[in-house]
Parts: structure tokens; C-alpha cells; sequence
């Protein structure tokens, strides 16, 4: 099936039924999530307000994997510090540095994949590389750090005071900045080793 270049349109109406205007059929949550995976696009509208609830409707497909045996991503850990960012003063910058993750995550993926081909050889249940996790991980964060550097005033403190090489400690001028470090950081080490567990 051909891929839409407009996202389909997915009515949610009160008796919670989900109906696809594009396929003219109701729809589950769980085709819903096929179609995630299947790259294709939809957005979700109340059907009486017309207001788009696609975010809720995806946290909702998402809490109900978390939910099946086997099948969970996010970890408690993970899970509270979501909790610990609300209404915190970075929350703002956690979802673009999620989203960031996320899609460097899939740019990368295939070679992580590649990797463990070449290490452990072909098969649905070879476990990806540390190495290749870590090192993949690593980029990600260097990446965000020079990003967030290039939007944030402190960046280009830095910049102007000639701070250029990996080792020099950056001069933060509050705890703010020092904090949401020592957070992006622990939170990639716990990404890494719940890699290198599954």
C-alpha cells in the first residue's frame, strides 16, 4: 500500500471507536501501532470537537505495550525522572532532547545492526554490539551538547571565551546548566546499560 504524502485522518468518536476516513474502516489501537511501525503518518481527531488528540492516543498505544508481558521499553528509572521533569526549569528542553535521541537512534540503527551481523552473524535474537551501542550513544550526546550550545546564551560564552577542546570544563554561570549536564548524562549511561542488557 502506497504511502500517503497527507497524513490519514483517524476520527476518535465518543464510544472511543477509532475509525480510518482514508480506508473507510474502524481501527484498534493495534493497528494503529502497525501503521507507526509501517512508517505511516495519521493524526487524531476528536470526531464532535475536532481537536487533534493524536498525542494522547500514542500514549495510550504506548502504555498499553509497556503493559505487555515482555514488551516494555521504559524503565522505572526512566519513567520518574519523566515524572521529575515536569514543571522543572529544563523541562522545555527534554522533549526536543528525547526527540533528538530518538531519531539519531534510527539514523544509526543499521549500522548498530550491520555490527552485530558482522560480530554474532544473521538472526532475529543477535544482541547488538556494546560497542557499537556505546559509541552510538556517545555521538548522540556530543551532538546534543554542540545543538544545545548553538541555542543557549551559555554556548556562546563558551565560544567567545575560547573554550573549544572536550576537556576544558565549561564555565557554567548557574547550577542550572551543571544539573541538566549531570542529568543528560545519566540518563544516556542508563540508555547504554539498559542496551546492553536486552
Amino acid at each position: 500500500m502506497p504511502k500517503s504524502p497527507e497524513p490519514i485522518t483517524i476520527k476518535k468518536y465518543a464510544n472511543r471507536r477509532l475509525y480510518n476516513t482514508a480506508s473507510s474502516v474502524y481501527v484498534t489501537l493495534a493497528d494503529l501501532a502497525k501503521m507507526v511501525k509501517s512508517g505511516e503518518d495519521f493524526v487524531v481527531l476528536d470526531a464532535k470537537t475536532n481537536e487533534d488528540i493524536t498525542r494522547s492516543v500514542l500514549t495510550q498505544i504506548i502504555f498499553e505495550q509497556e503493559g505487555v508481558e515482555g514488551q516494555s521499553l521504559l524503565p522505572i528509572a526512566f519513567l520518574r525522572h519523566l515524572i521529575k521533569f515536569y514543571g522543572d526549569s529544563v523541562q522545555a528542553l527534554v522533549p526536543s532532547y528525547l526527540e533528538f535521541s530518538m531519531e539519531r537512534f534510527a539514523i544509526e540503527q543499521e549500522k548498530v545492526r550491520e555490527a552485530a551481523r558482522k560480530l554474532f552473524g544473521e538472526g532475529p535474537f543477535a544482541p547488538p554490539t556494546f560497542a557499537a551501542l556505546e559509541e552510538m550513544t556517545r555521538k548522540n550526546l556530543a551532538a546534543f551538547t554542540h545543538a544545545l550550545g548553538l541555542f543557549s546564551p551559555f554556548g556562546a560564552n563558551g565560544a567567545a571565551n575560547g573554550a573549544g577542546t572536550e576537556d576544558a570544563k565549561p564555565k557554567a554561570p548557574s547550577a542550572d546548566l551543571d544539573e541538566l549536564r549531570s542529568q543528560l548524562t545519566e540518563m544516556q549511561q542508563r540508555l547504554a546499560r539498559i542496551e546492553e542488557r536486552s
